[in-house]
């Protein structure tokens, strides 16, 4: 089956790969011709485990190729995913879709043979009907359909999100459409994935109702990590309580400085503005948003607190940056709310982090400095504070760390170590939601 692939940013780059692993041909395009230089030359654009080597298998096996041309990839192909960025737009948060529509125009006049357009993208609902109508404005005799299948591929751990799926989204509005979609999934019937199949607006809310129903529990939680530091409360047997109910689960029961990355704050924001536009709003939703931006708020107010109020001329070590671990993501991560206010207010920030770095320099304060390793982030530092969870900072020395550093203050925003440990090492040790 030929496939091309609108979009080789993180979903269309891993989706296109591991199309390719399941023996599809899939021709990634992209309008930025450097990107594509770099893919072609071996280099990828966006660190996730595992991509390099897939994505190296398949182009030497000649199913994966890169290129900035439309028209012979798009009409020789039989399923065209547009796959592009749908950030929030500026000034009122509703999803910015002038790169999917973009992208519908650049394909419509090369459609040939009878093909499904497919929606990748994470869009609002009535998108891939936006979609048919430009289509077929440029295109009139084009024979065509169009579907939704949204991803659902977490940050460092997408190949296998996508190759071991909890299910698969597919709306759409003909039997044809569905069956070339199905065809293309067959691989994953030895492994029994649930296909759930729908209409073209189904399919596009399921997406952000995931979203933000997994953006719900993150609040949640750290709503109650904030009683249990008022009430004297361990916040995680709380959520161990909460999370051996079935109904409920344990996952994003995990209490931290708030949800970040490339969908979480988009998509809670866009859903929230699309049910305002209806008619319906979604207050708990809105009330996600707002404990969220609260969270952040809270953790710095956290530090400035365990430096004793002030953190003027103190140097404060700072232990990952991305949103996440195993990522080098910084879109919305939470060390850009909480590391500015540290540095107008005086403090020196010395900051590591094992993929994020390139990426924070263009973000964060020009003050704010970088190094190569936590140790050396720790040298003569006041306090340290553990924003992201990185492995490499689960099992550090700690007697060492306590030699390197000038002070004392840990401040443990994931909750990686355990307080009776660190107050007997001698740390003046501050984490969440552990009264």
């Amino acid at each position: 089956m030929n496939i091309a692939m609108i979009g080789s940013g993180y979903v269309g780059l891993v989706s296109g790969a591991c199309f390719s692993e399941f023996g599809a041909s899939v021709t990634c395009i992209d309008i930025d011709a450097s990107k594509i230089a770099r893919l072609e030359e071996g280099r990828i654009p966006i660190y996730e485990p595992g991509l390099d080597e897939l994505v190296a298998r398949n182009v030497e096996q000649g199913r994966l190729r890169f290129t900035t041309g439309f028209e012979e990839a798009v009409s020789e192909a039989e399923l065209i995913f547009i796959a592009v960025g749908t950030p929030s737009r500026r000034g009122d948060g509703h999803a910015d879709l002038s790169f999917v529509y973009d992208a519908a125009r650049r394909i419509a006049p090369f459609l040939r043979d009878y093909s499904v357009v497919v929606d990748k993208s994470t869009v609002p609902v009535g998108t891939a009907r936006q979609v048919k109508r430009i289509v077929a404005e440029i295109n009139p005799e084009a024979d065509f359909d169009v579907a939704s299948n949204p991803e659902f591929l977490r940050e460092g751990a997408a190949i296998g999100d996508f190759t071991h799926p909890d299910r698969i989204v597919i709306g759409v509005e003909s039997d044809r459409a569905e069956a070339r979609l199905r065809a293309l999934y067959r691989p994953l019937n030895l492994i029994e994935v649930p296909i759930v199949v729908t209409d073209l607006e189904t399919a596009e809310l399921v997406k952000y109702a995931a979203n933000a129903f997994l953006a719900t529990k993150i609040s949640f939680i750290n709503e109650m990590a904030a009683l249990c530091e008022a009430l004297g409360a361990d916040v995680h047997d709380v959520a161990r309580g909460m999370g051996l109910d079935g109904r409920i689960g344990r996952k994003f029961l995990h209490p931290g400085p708030g949800y970040g990355g490339s969908c979480f704050p988009k998509d809670a924001l866009a859903l929230v503005r699309t049910a305002q536009e209806c008619g319906s709003p979604s207050r708990i939703v809105e009330s996600v948003v707002e404990v969220n931006a609260a969270q952040r708020a809270r953790m710095a107010a956290k530090i400035r607190g365990a430096l004793g109020g002030d953190e003027a001329g103190k140097v404060i070590a700072v232990l990952g940056l991305t949103f996440k671990p195993d990522t080098d993501d910084m879109r919305d991560a939470p060390a850009l709310a909480i590391l500015p206010p540290l540095v107008e207010r005086g403090a020196r920030v010395r900051a590591t982090d094992p993929q994020g770095v390139p990426e924070a320099k263009t973000l964060l304060p020009d003050s704010v400095e970088y190094v190569e390793d936590a140790y050396e982030a720790l040298d003569g530092a006041d306090a340290v504070v553990l924003l992201t969870e990185w492995n490499v900072y689960r099992g550090l020395d700690l007697k060492e760390m306590r030699r390197r550093m000038r002070g004392r203050v840990f401040v443990d925003l994931r909750n990686v170590y355990e307080p009776e440990q660190m107050r007997a090492l001698g740390f003046e040790y501050t984490c969440v939601g552990r009264g």
